[in-house]
């Protein structure tokens, strides 16, 4: 390249981008925050200032000051003179006043996915799990209510997506909390719903389910999907958002076992965050593998086209997908004549 050239190129490139994404781990810590100390639910009730917000927050004027004025730059608290107020987007999902409640997955990500990203670089050069696979009851529960805020929206879309008037029976394998079966049954009165986890999943799924008349009687079944039997006689199995916790030969694995403990004609839904042939679109996908990586060590996001490839091979045939909502969609199958 000439110098002419290299200079032009030198004046018409920035280091913008490099600057906005290695800052990213700033904005997010401090949203983390904010939420964790209840800044936004103090401010649900209206503005205040400085002093009100130190006295209901317990934090001192001066730090909650850089914590409010940071919440300001990145857009989720507006300040006008000496009144804070939270945003629209703040006061639909992070007071806890709305439906839509993404305190959770915050708690979630502040607590549990923010350590173990420190250990991105380790997983990448070793391959290695670097998170855990179990965790205290407590624990447990923050990990599941924040995965079941994250699907809240697709886990709602997925009913008025999916006809299941014409089935009898669900089986929701590796269902979290319940919260796509909840989102079902409330719309699909007459089907009956099995919910299959592991146990300490299942307990936190036994808590949240018994209080919905919908999922009363909601059968919860404790087991493993690859160590115990799974359970038969479902017309429509759910696997929501579990295929990018597996690797590709795990899945192969689930799939002809799901396929040997259902009726001809059953169908199969795998909601996921199902990518294009290149694993970059929807960018949110080509993030997030590296959170699955860090836990795992091995696992992955996966394309459609790898999807129908397994339902192929283990006696599925693939339908339609369907966008759900943000980056999750549903890939429709039934077995295989």
């Amino acid at each position: 390249m000439k110098q002419d050239q290299k200079s032009q190129a030198t004046t018409t490139v920035t280091p913008e981008l490099i600057f906005q994404v290695a800052s990213g781990f700033m904005a997010a810590k401090h949203l983390f925050v904010a939420n964790e100390v209840g800044l936004f639910v103090q401010l649900a009730d209206g503005p205040a200032t400085l002093d009100t917000l130190s006295s209901s927050t317990g934090v001192a004027r001066r730090r909650l000051r850089i914590l409010a004025d940071a919440m300001v730059a990145l857009g989720f608290v507006e300040r006008h003179g000496d009144l804070y107020q939270n945003a629209p987007i703040t006061e639909t999902f992070l007071t806890g006043r709305t439906p839509a409640d993404l305190r959770p997955f915050l708690r979630f990500w502040n607590r549990i996915s923010y350590p173990a990203w420190t250990k991105l670089e380790e997983a990448i050069r070793t391959g290695r799990a670097q998170g855990r696979v179990t965790w205290p009851e407590e624990t447990q529960r923050i990990v599941s209510e924040g995965v079941a805020a994250i699907q809240a929206a697709p886990s709602q879309a997925l009913p008025s997506t999916y006809d299941f008037g014409h089935h009898r029976r669900i089986l929701d394998l590796g269902g979290g909390t319940g919260s796509w079966l909840r989102a079902i049954l409330r719309h699909y009165r007459n089907l009956e719903g099995t919910l299959f986890e592991l146990p300490p999943a299942a307990t936190v799924a036994r808590q949240h389910l018994a209080d919905d008349p919908a999922t009363r009687q909601v059968k919860i079944i404790e087991g493993d999907l690859f160590k115990d039997p799974i359970p038969a006689g479902h017309d429509v199995v759910l696997i929501a958002n579990v295929v990018h916790l597996l690797s590709a030969e795990r899945n192969l694995v689930l799939l002809r076992l799901i396929r040997q403990c259902v009726p001809d004609g059953a169908r199969l839904l795998l909601a996921d965050l199902w990518t294009d042939a290149t694993h970059t679109e929807p960018a949110f996908a080509a993030l997030i593998a590296g959170e699955f990586l860090v836990g795992t060590g091995e696992v992955d996001v996966y394309s459609e086209e790898e999807a129908r490839r397994w339902l192929q091979e283990t006696g599925w045939r693939a339908l339609e997908r369907k966008p759900l909502a943000g980056p999750v969609s549903v890939i429709v199958a039934e077995t295989a004549p």
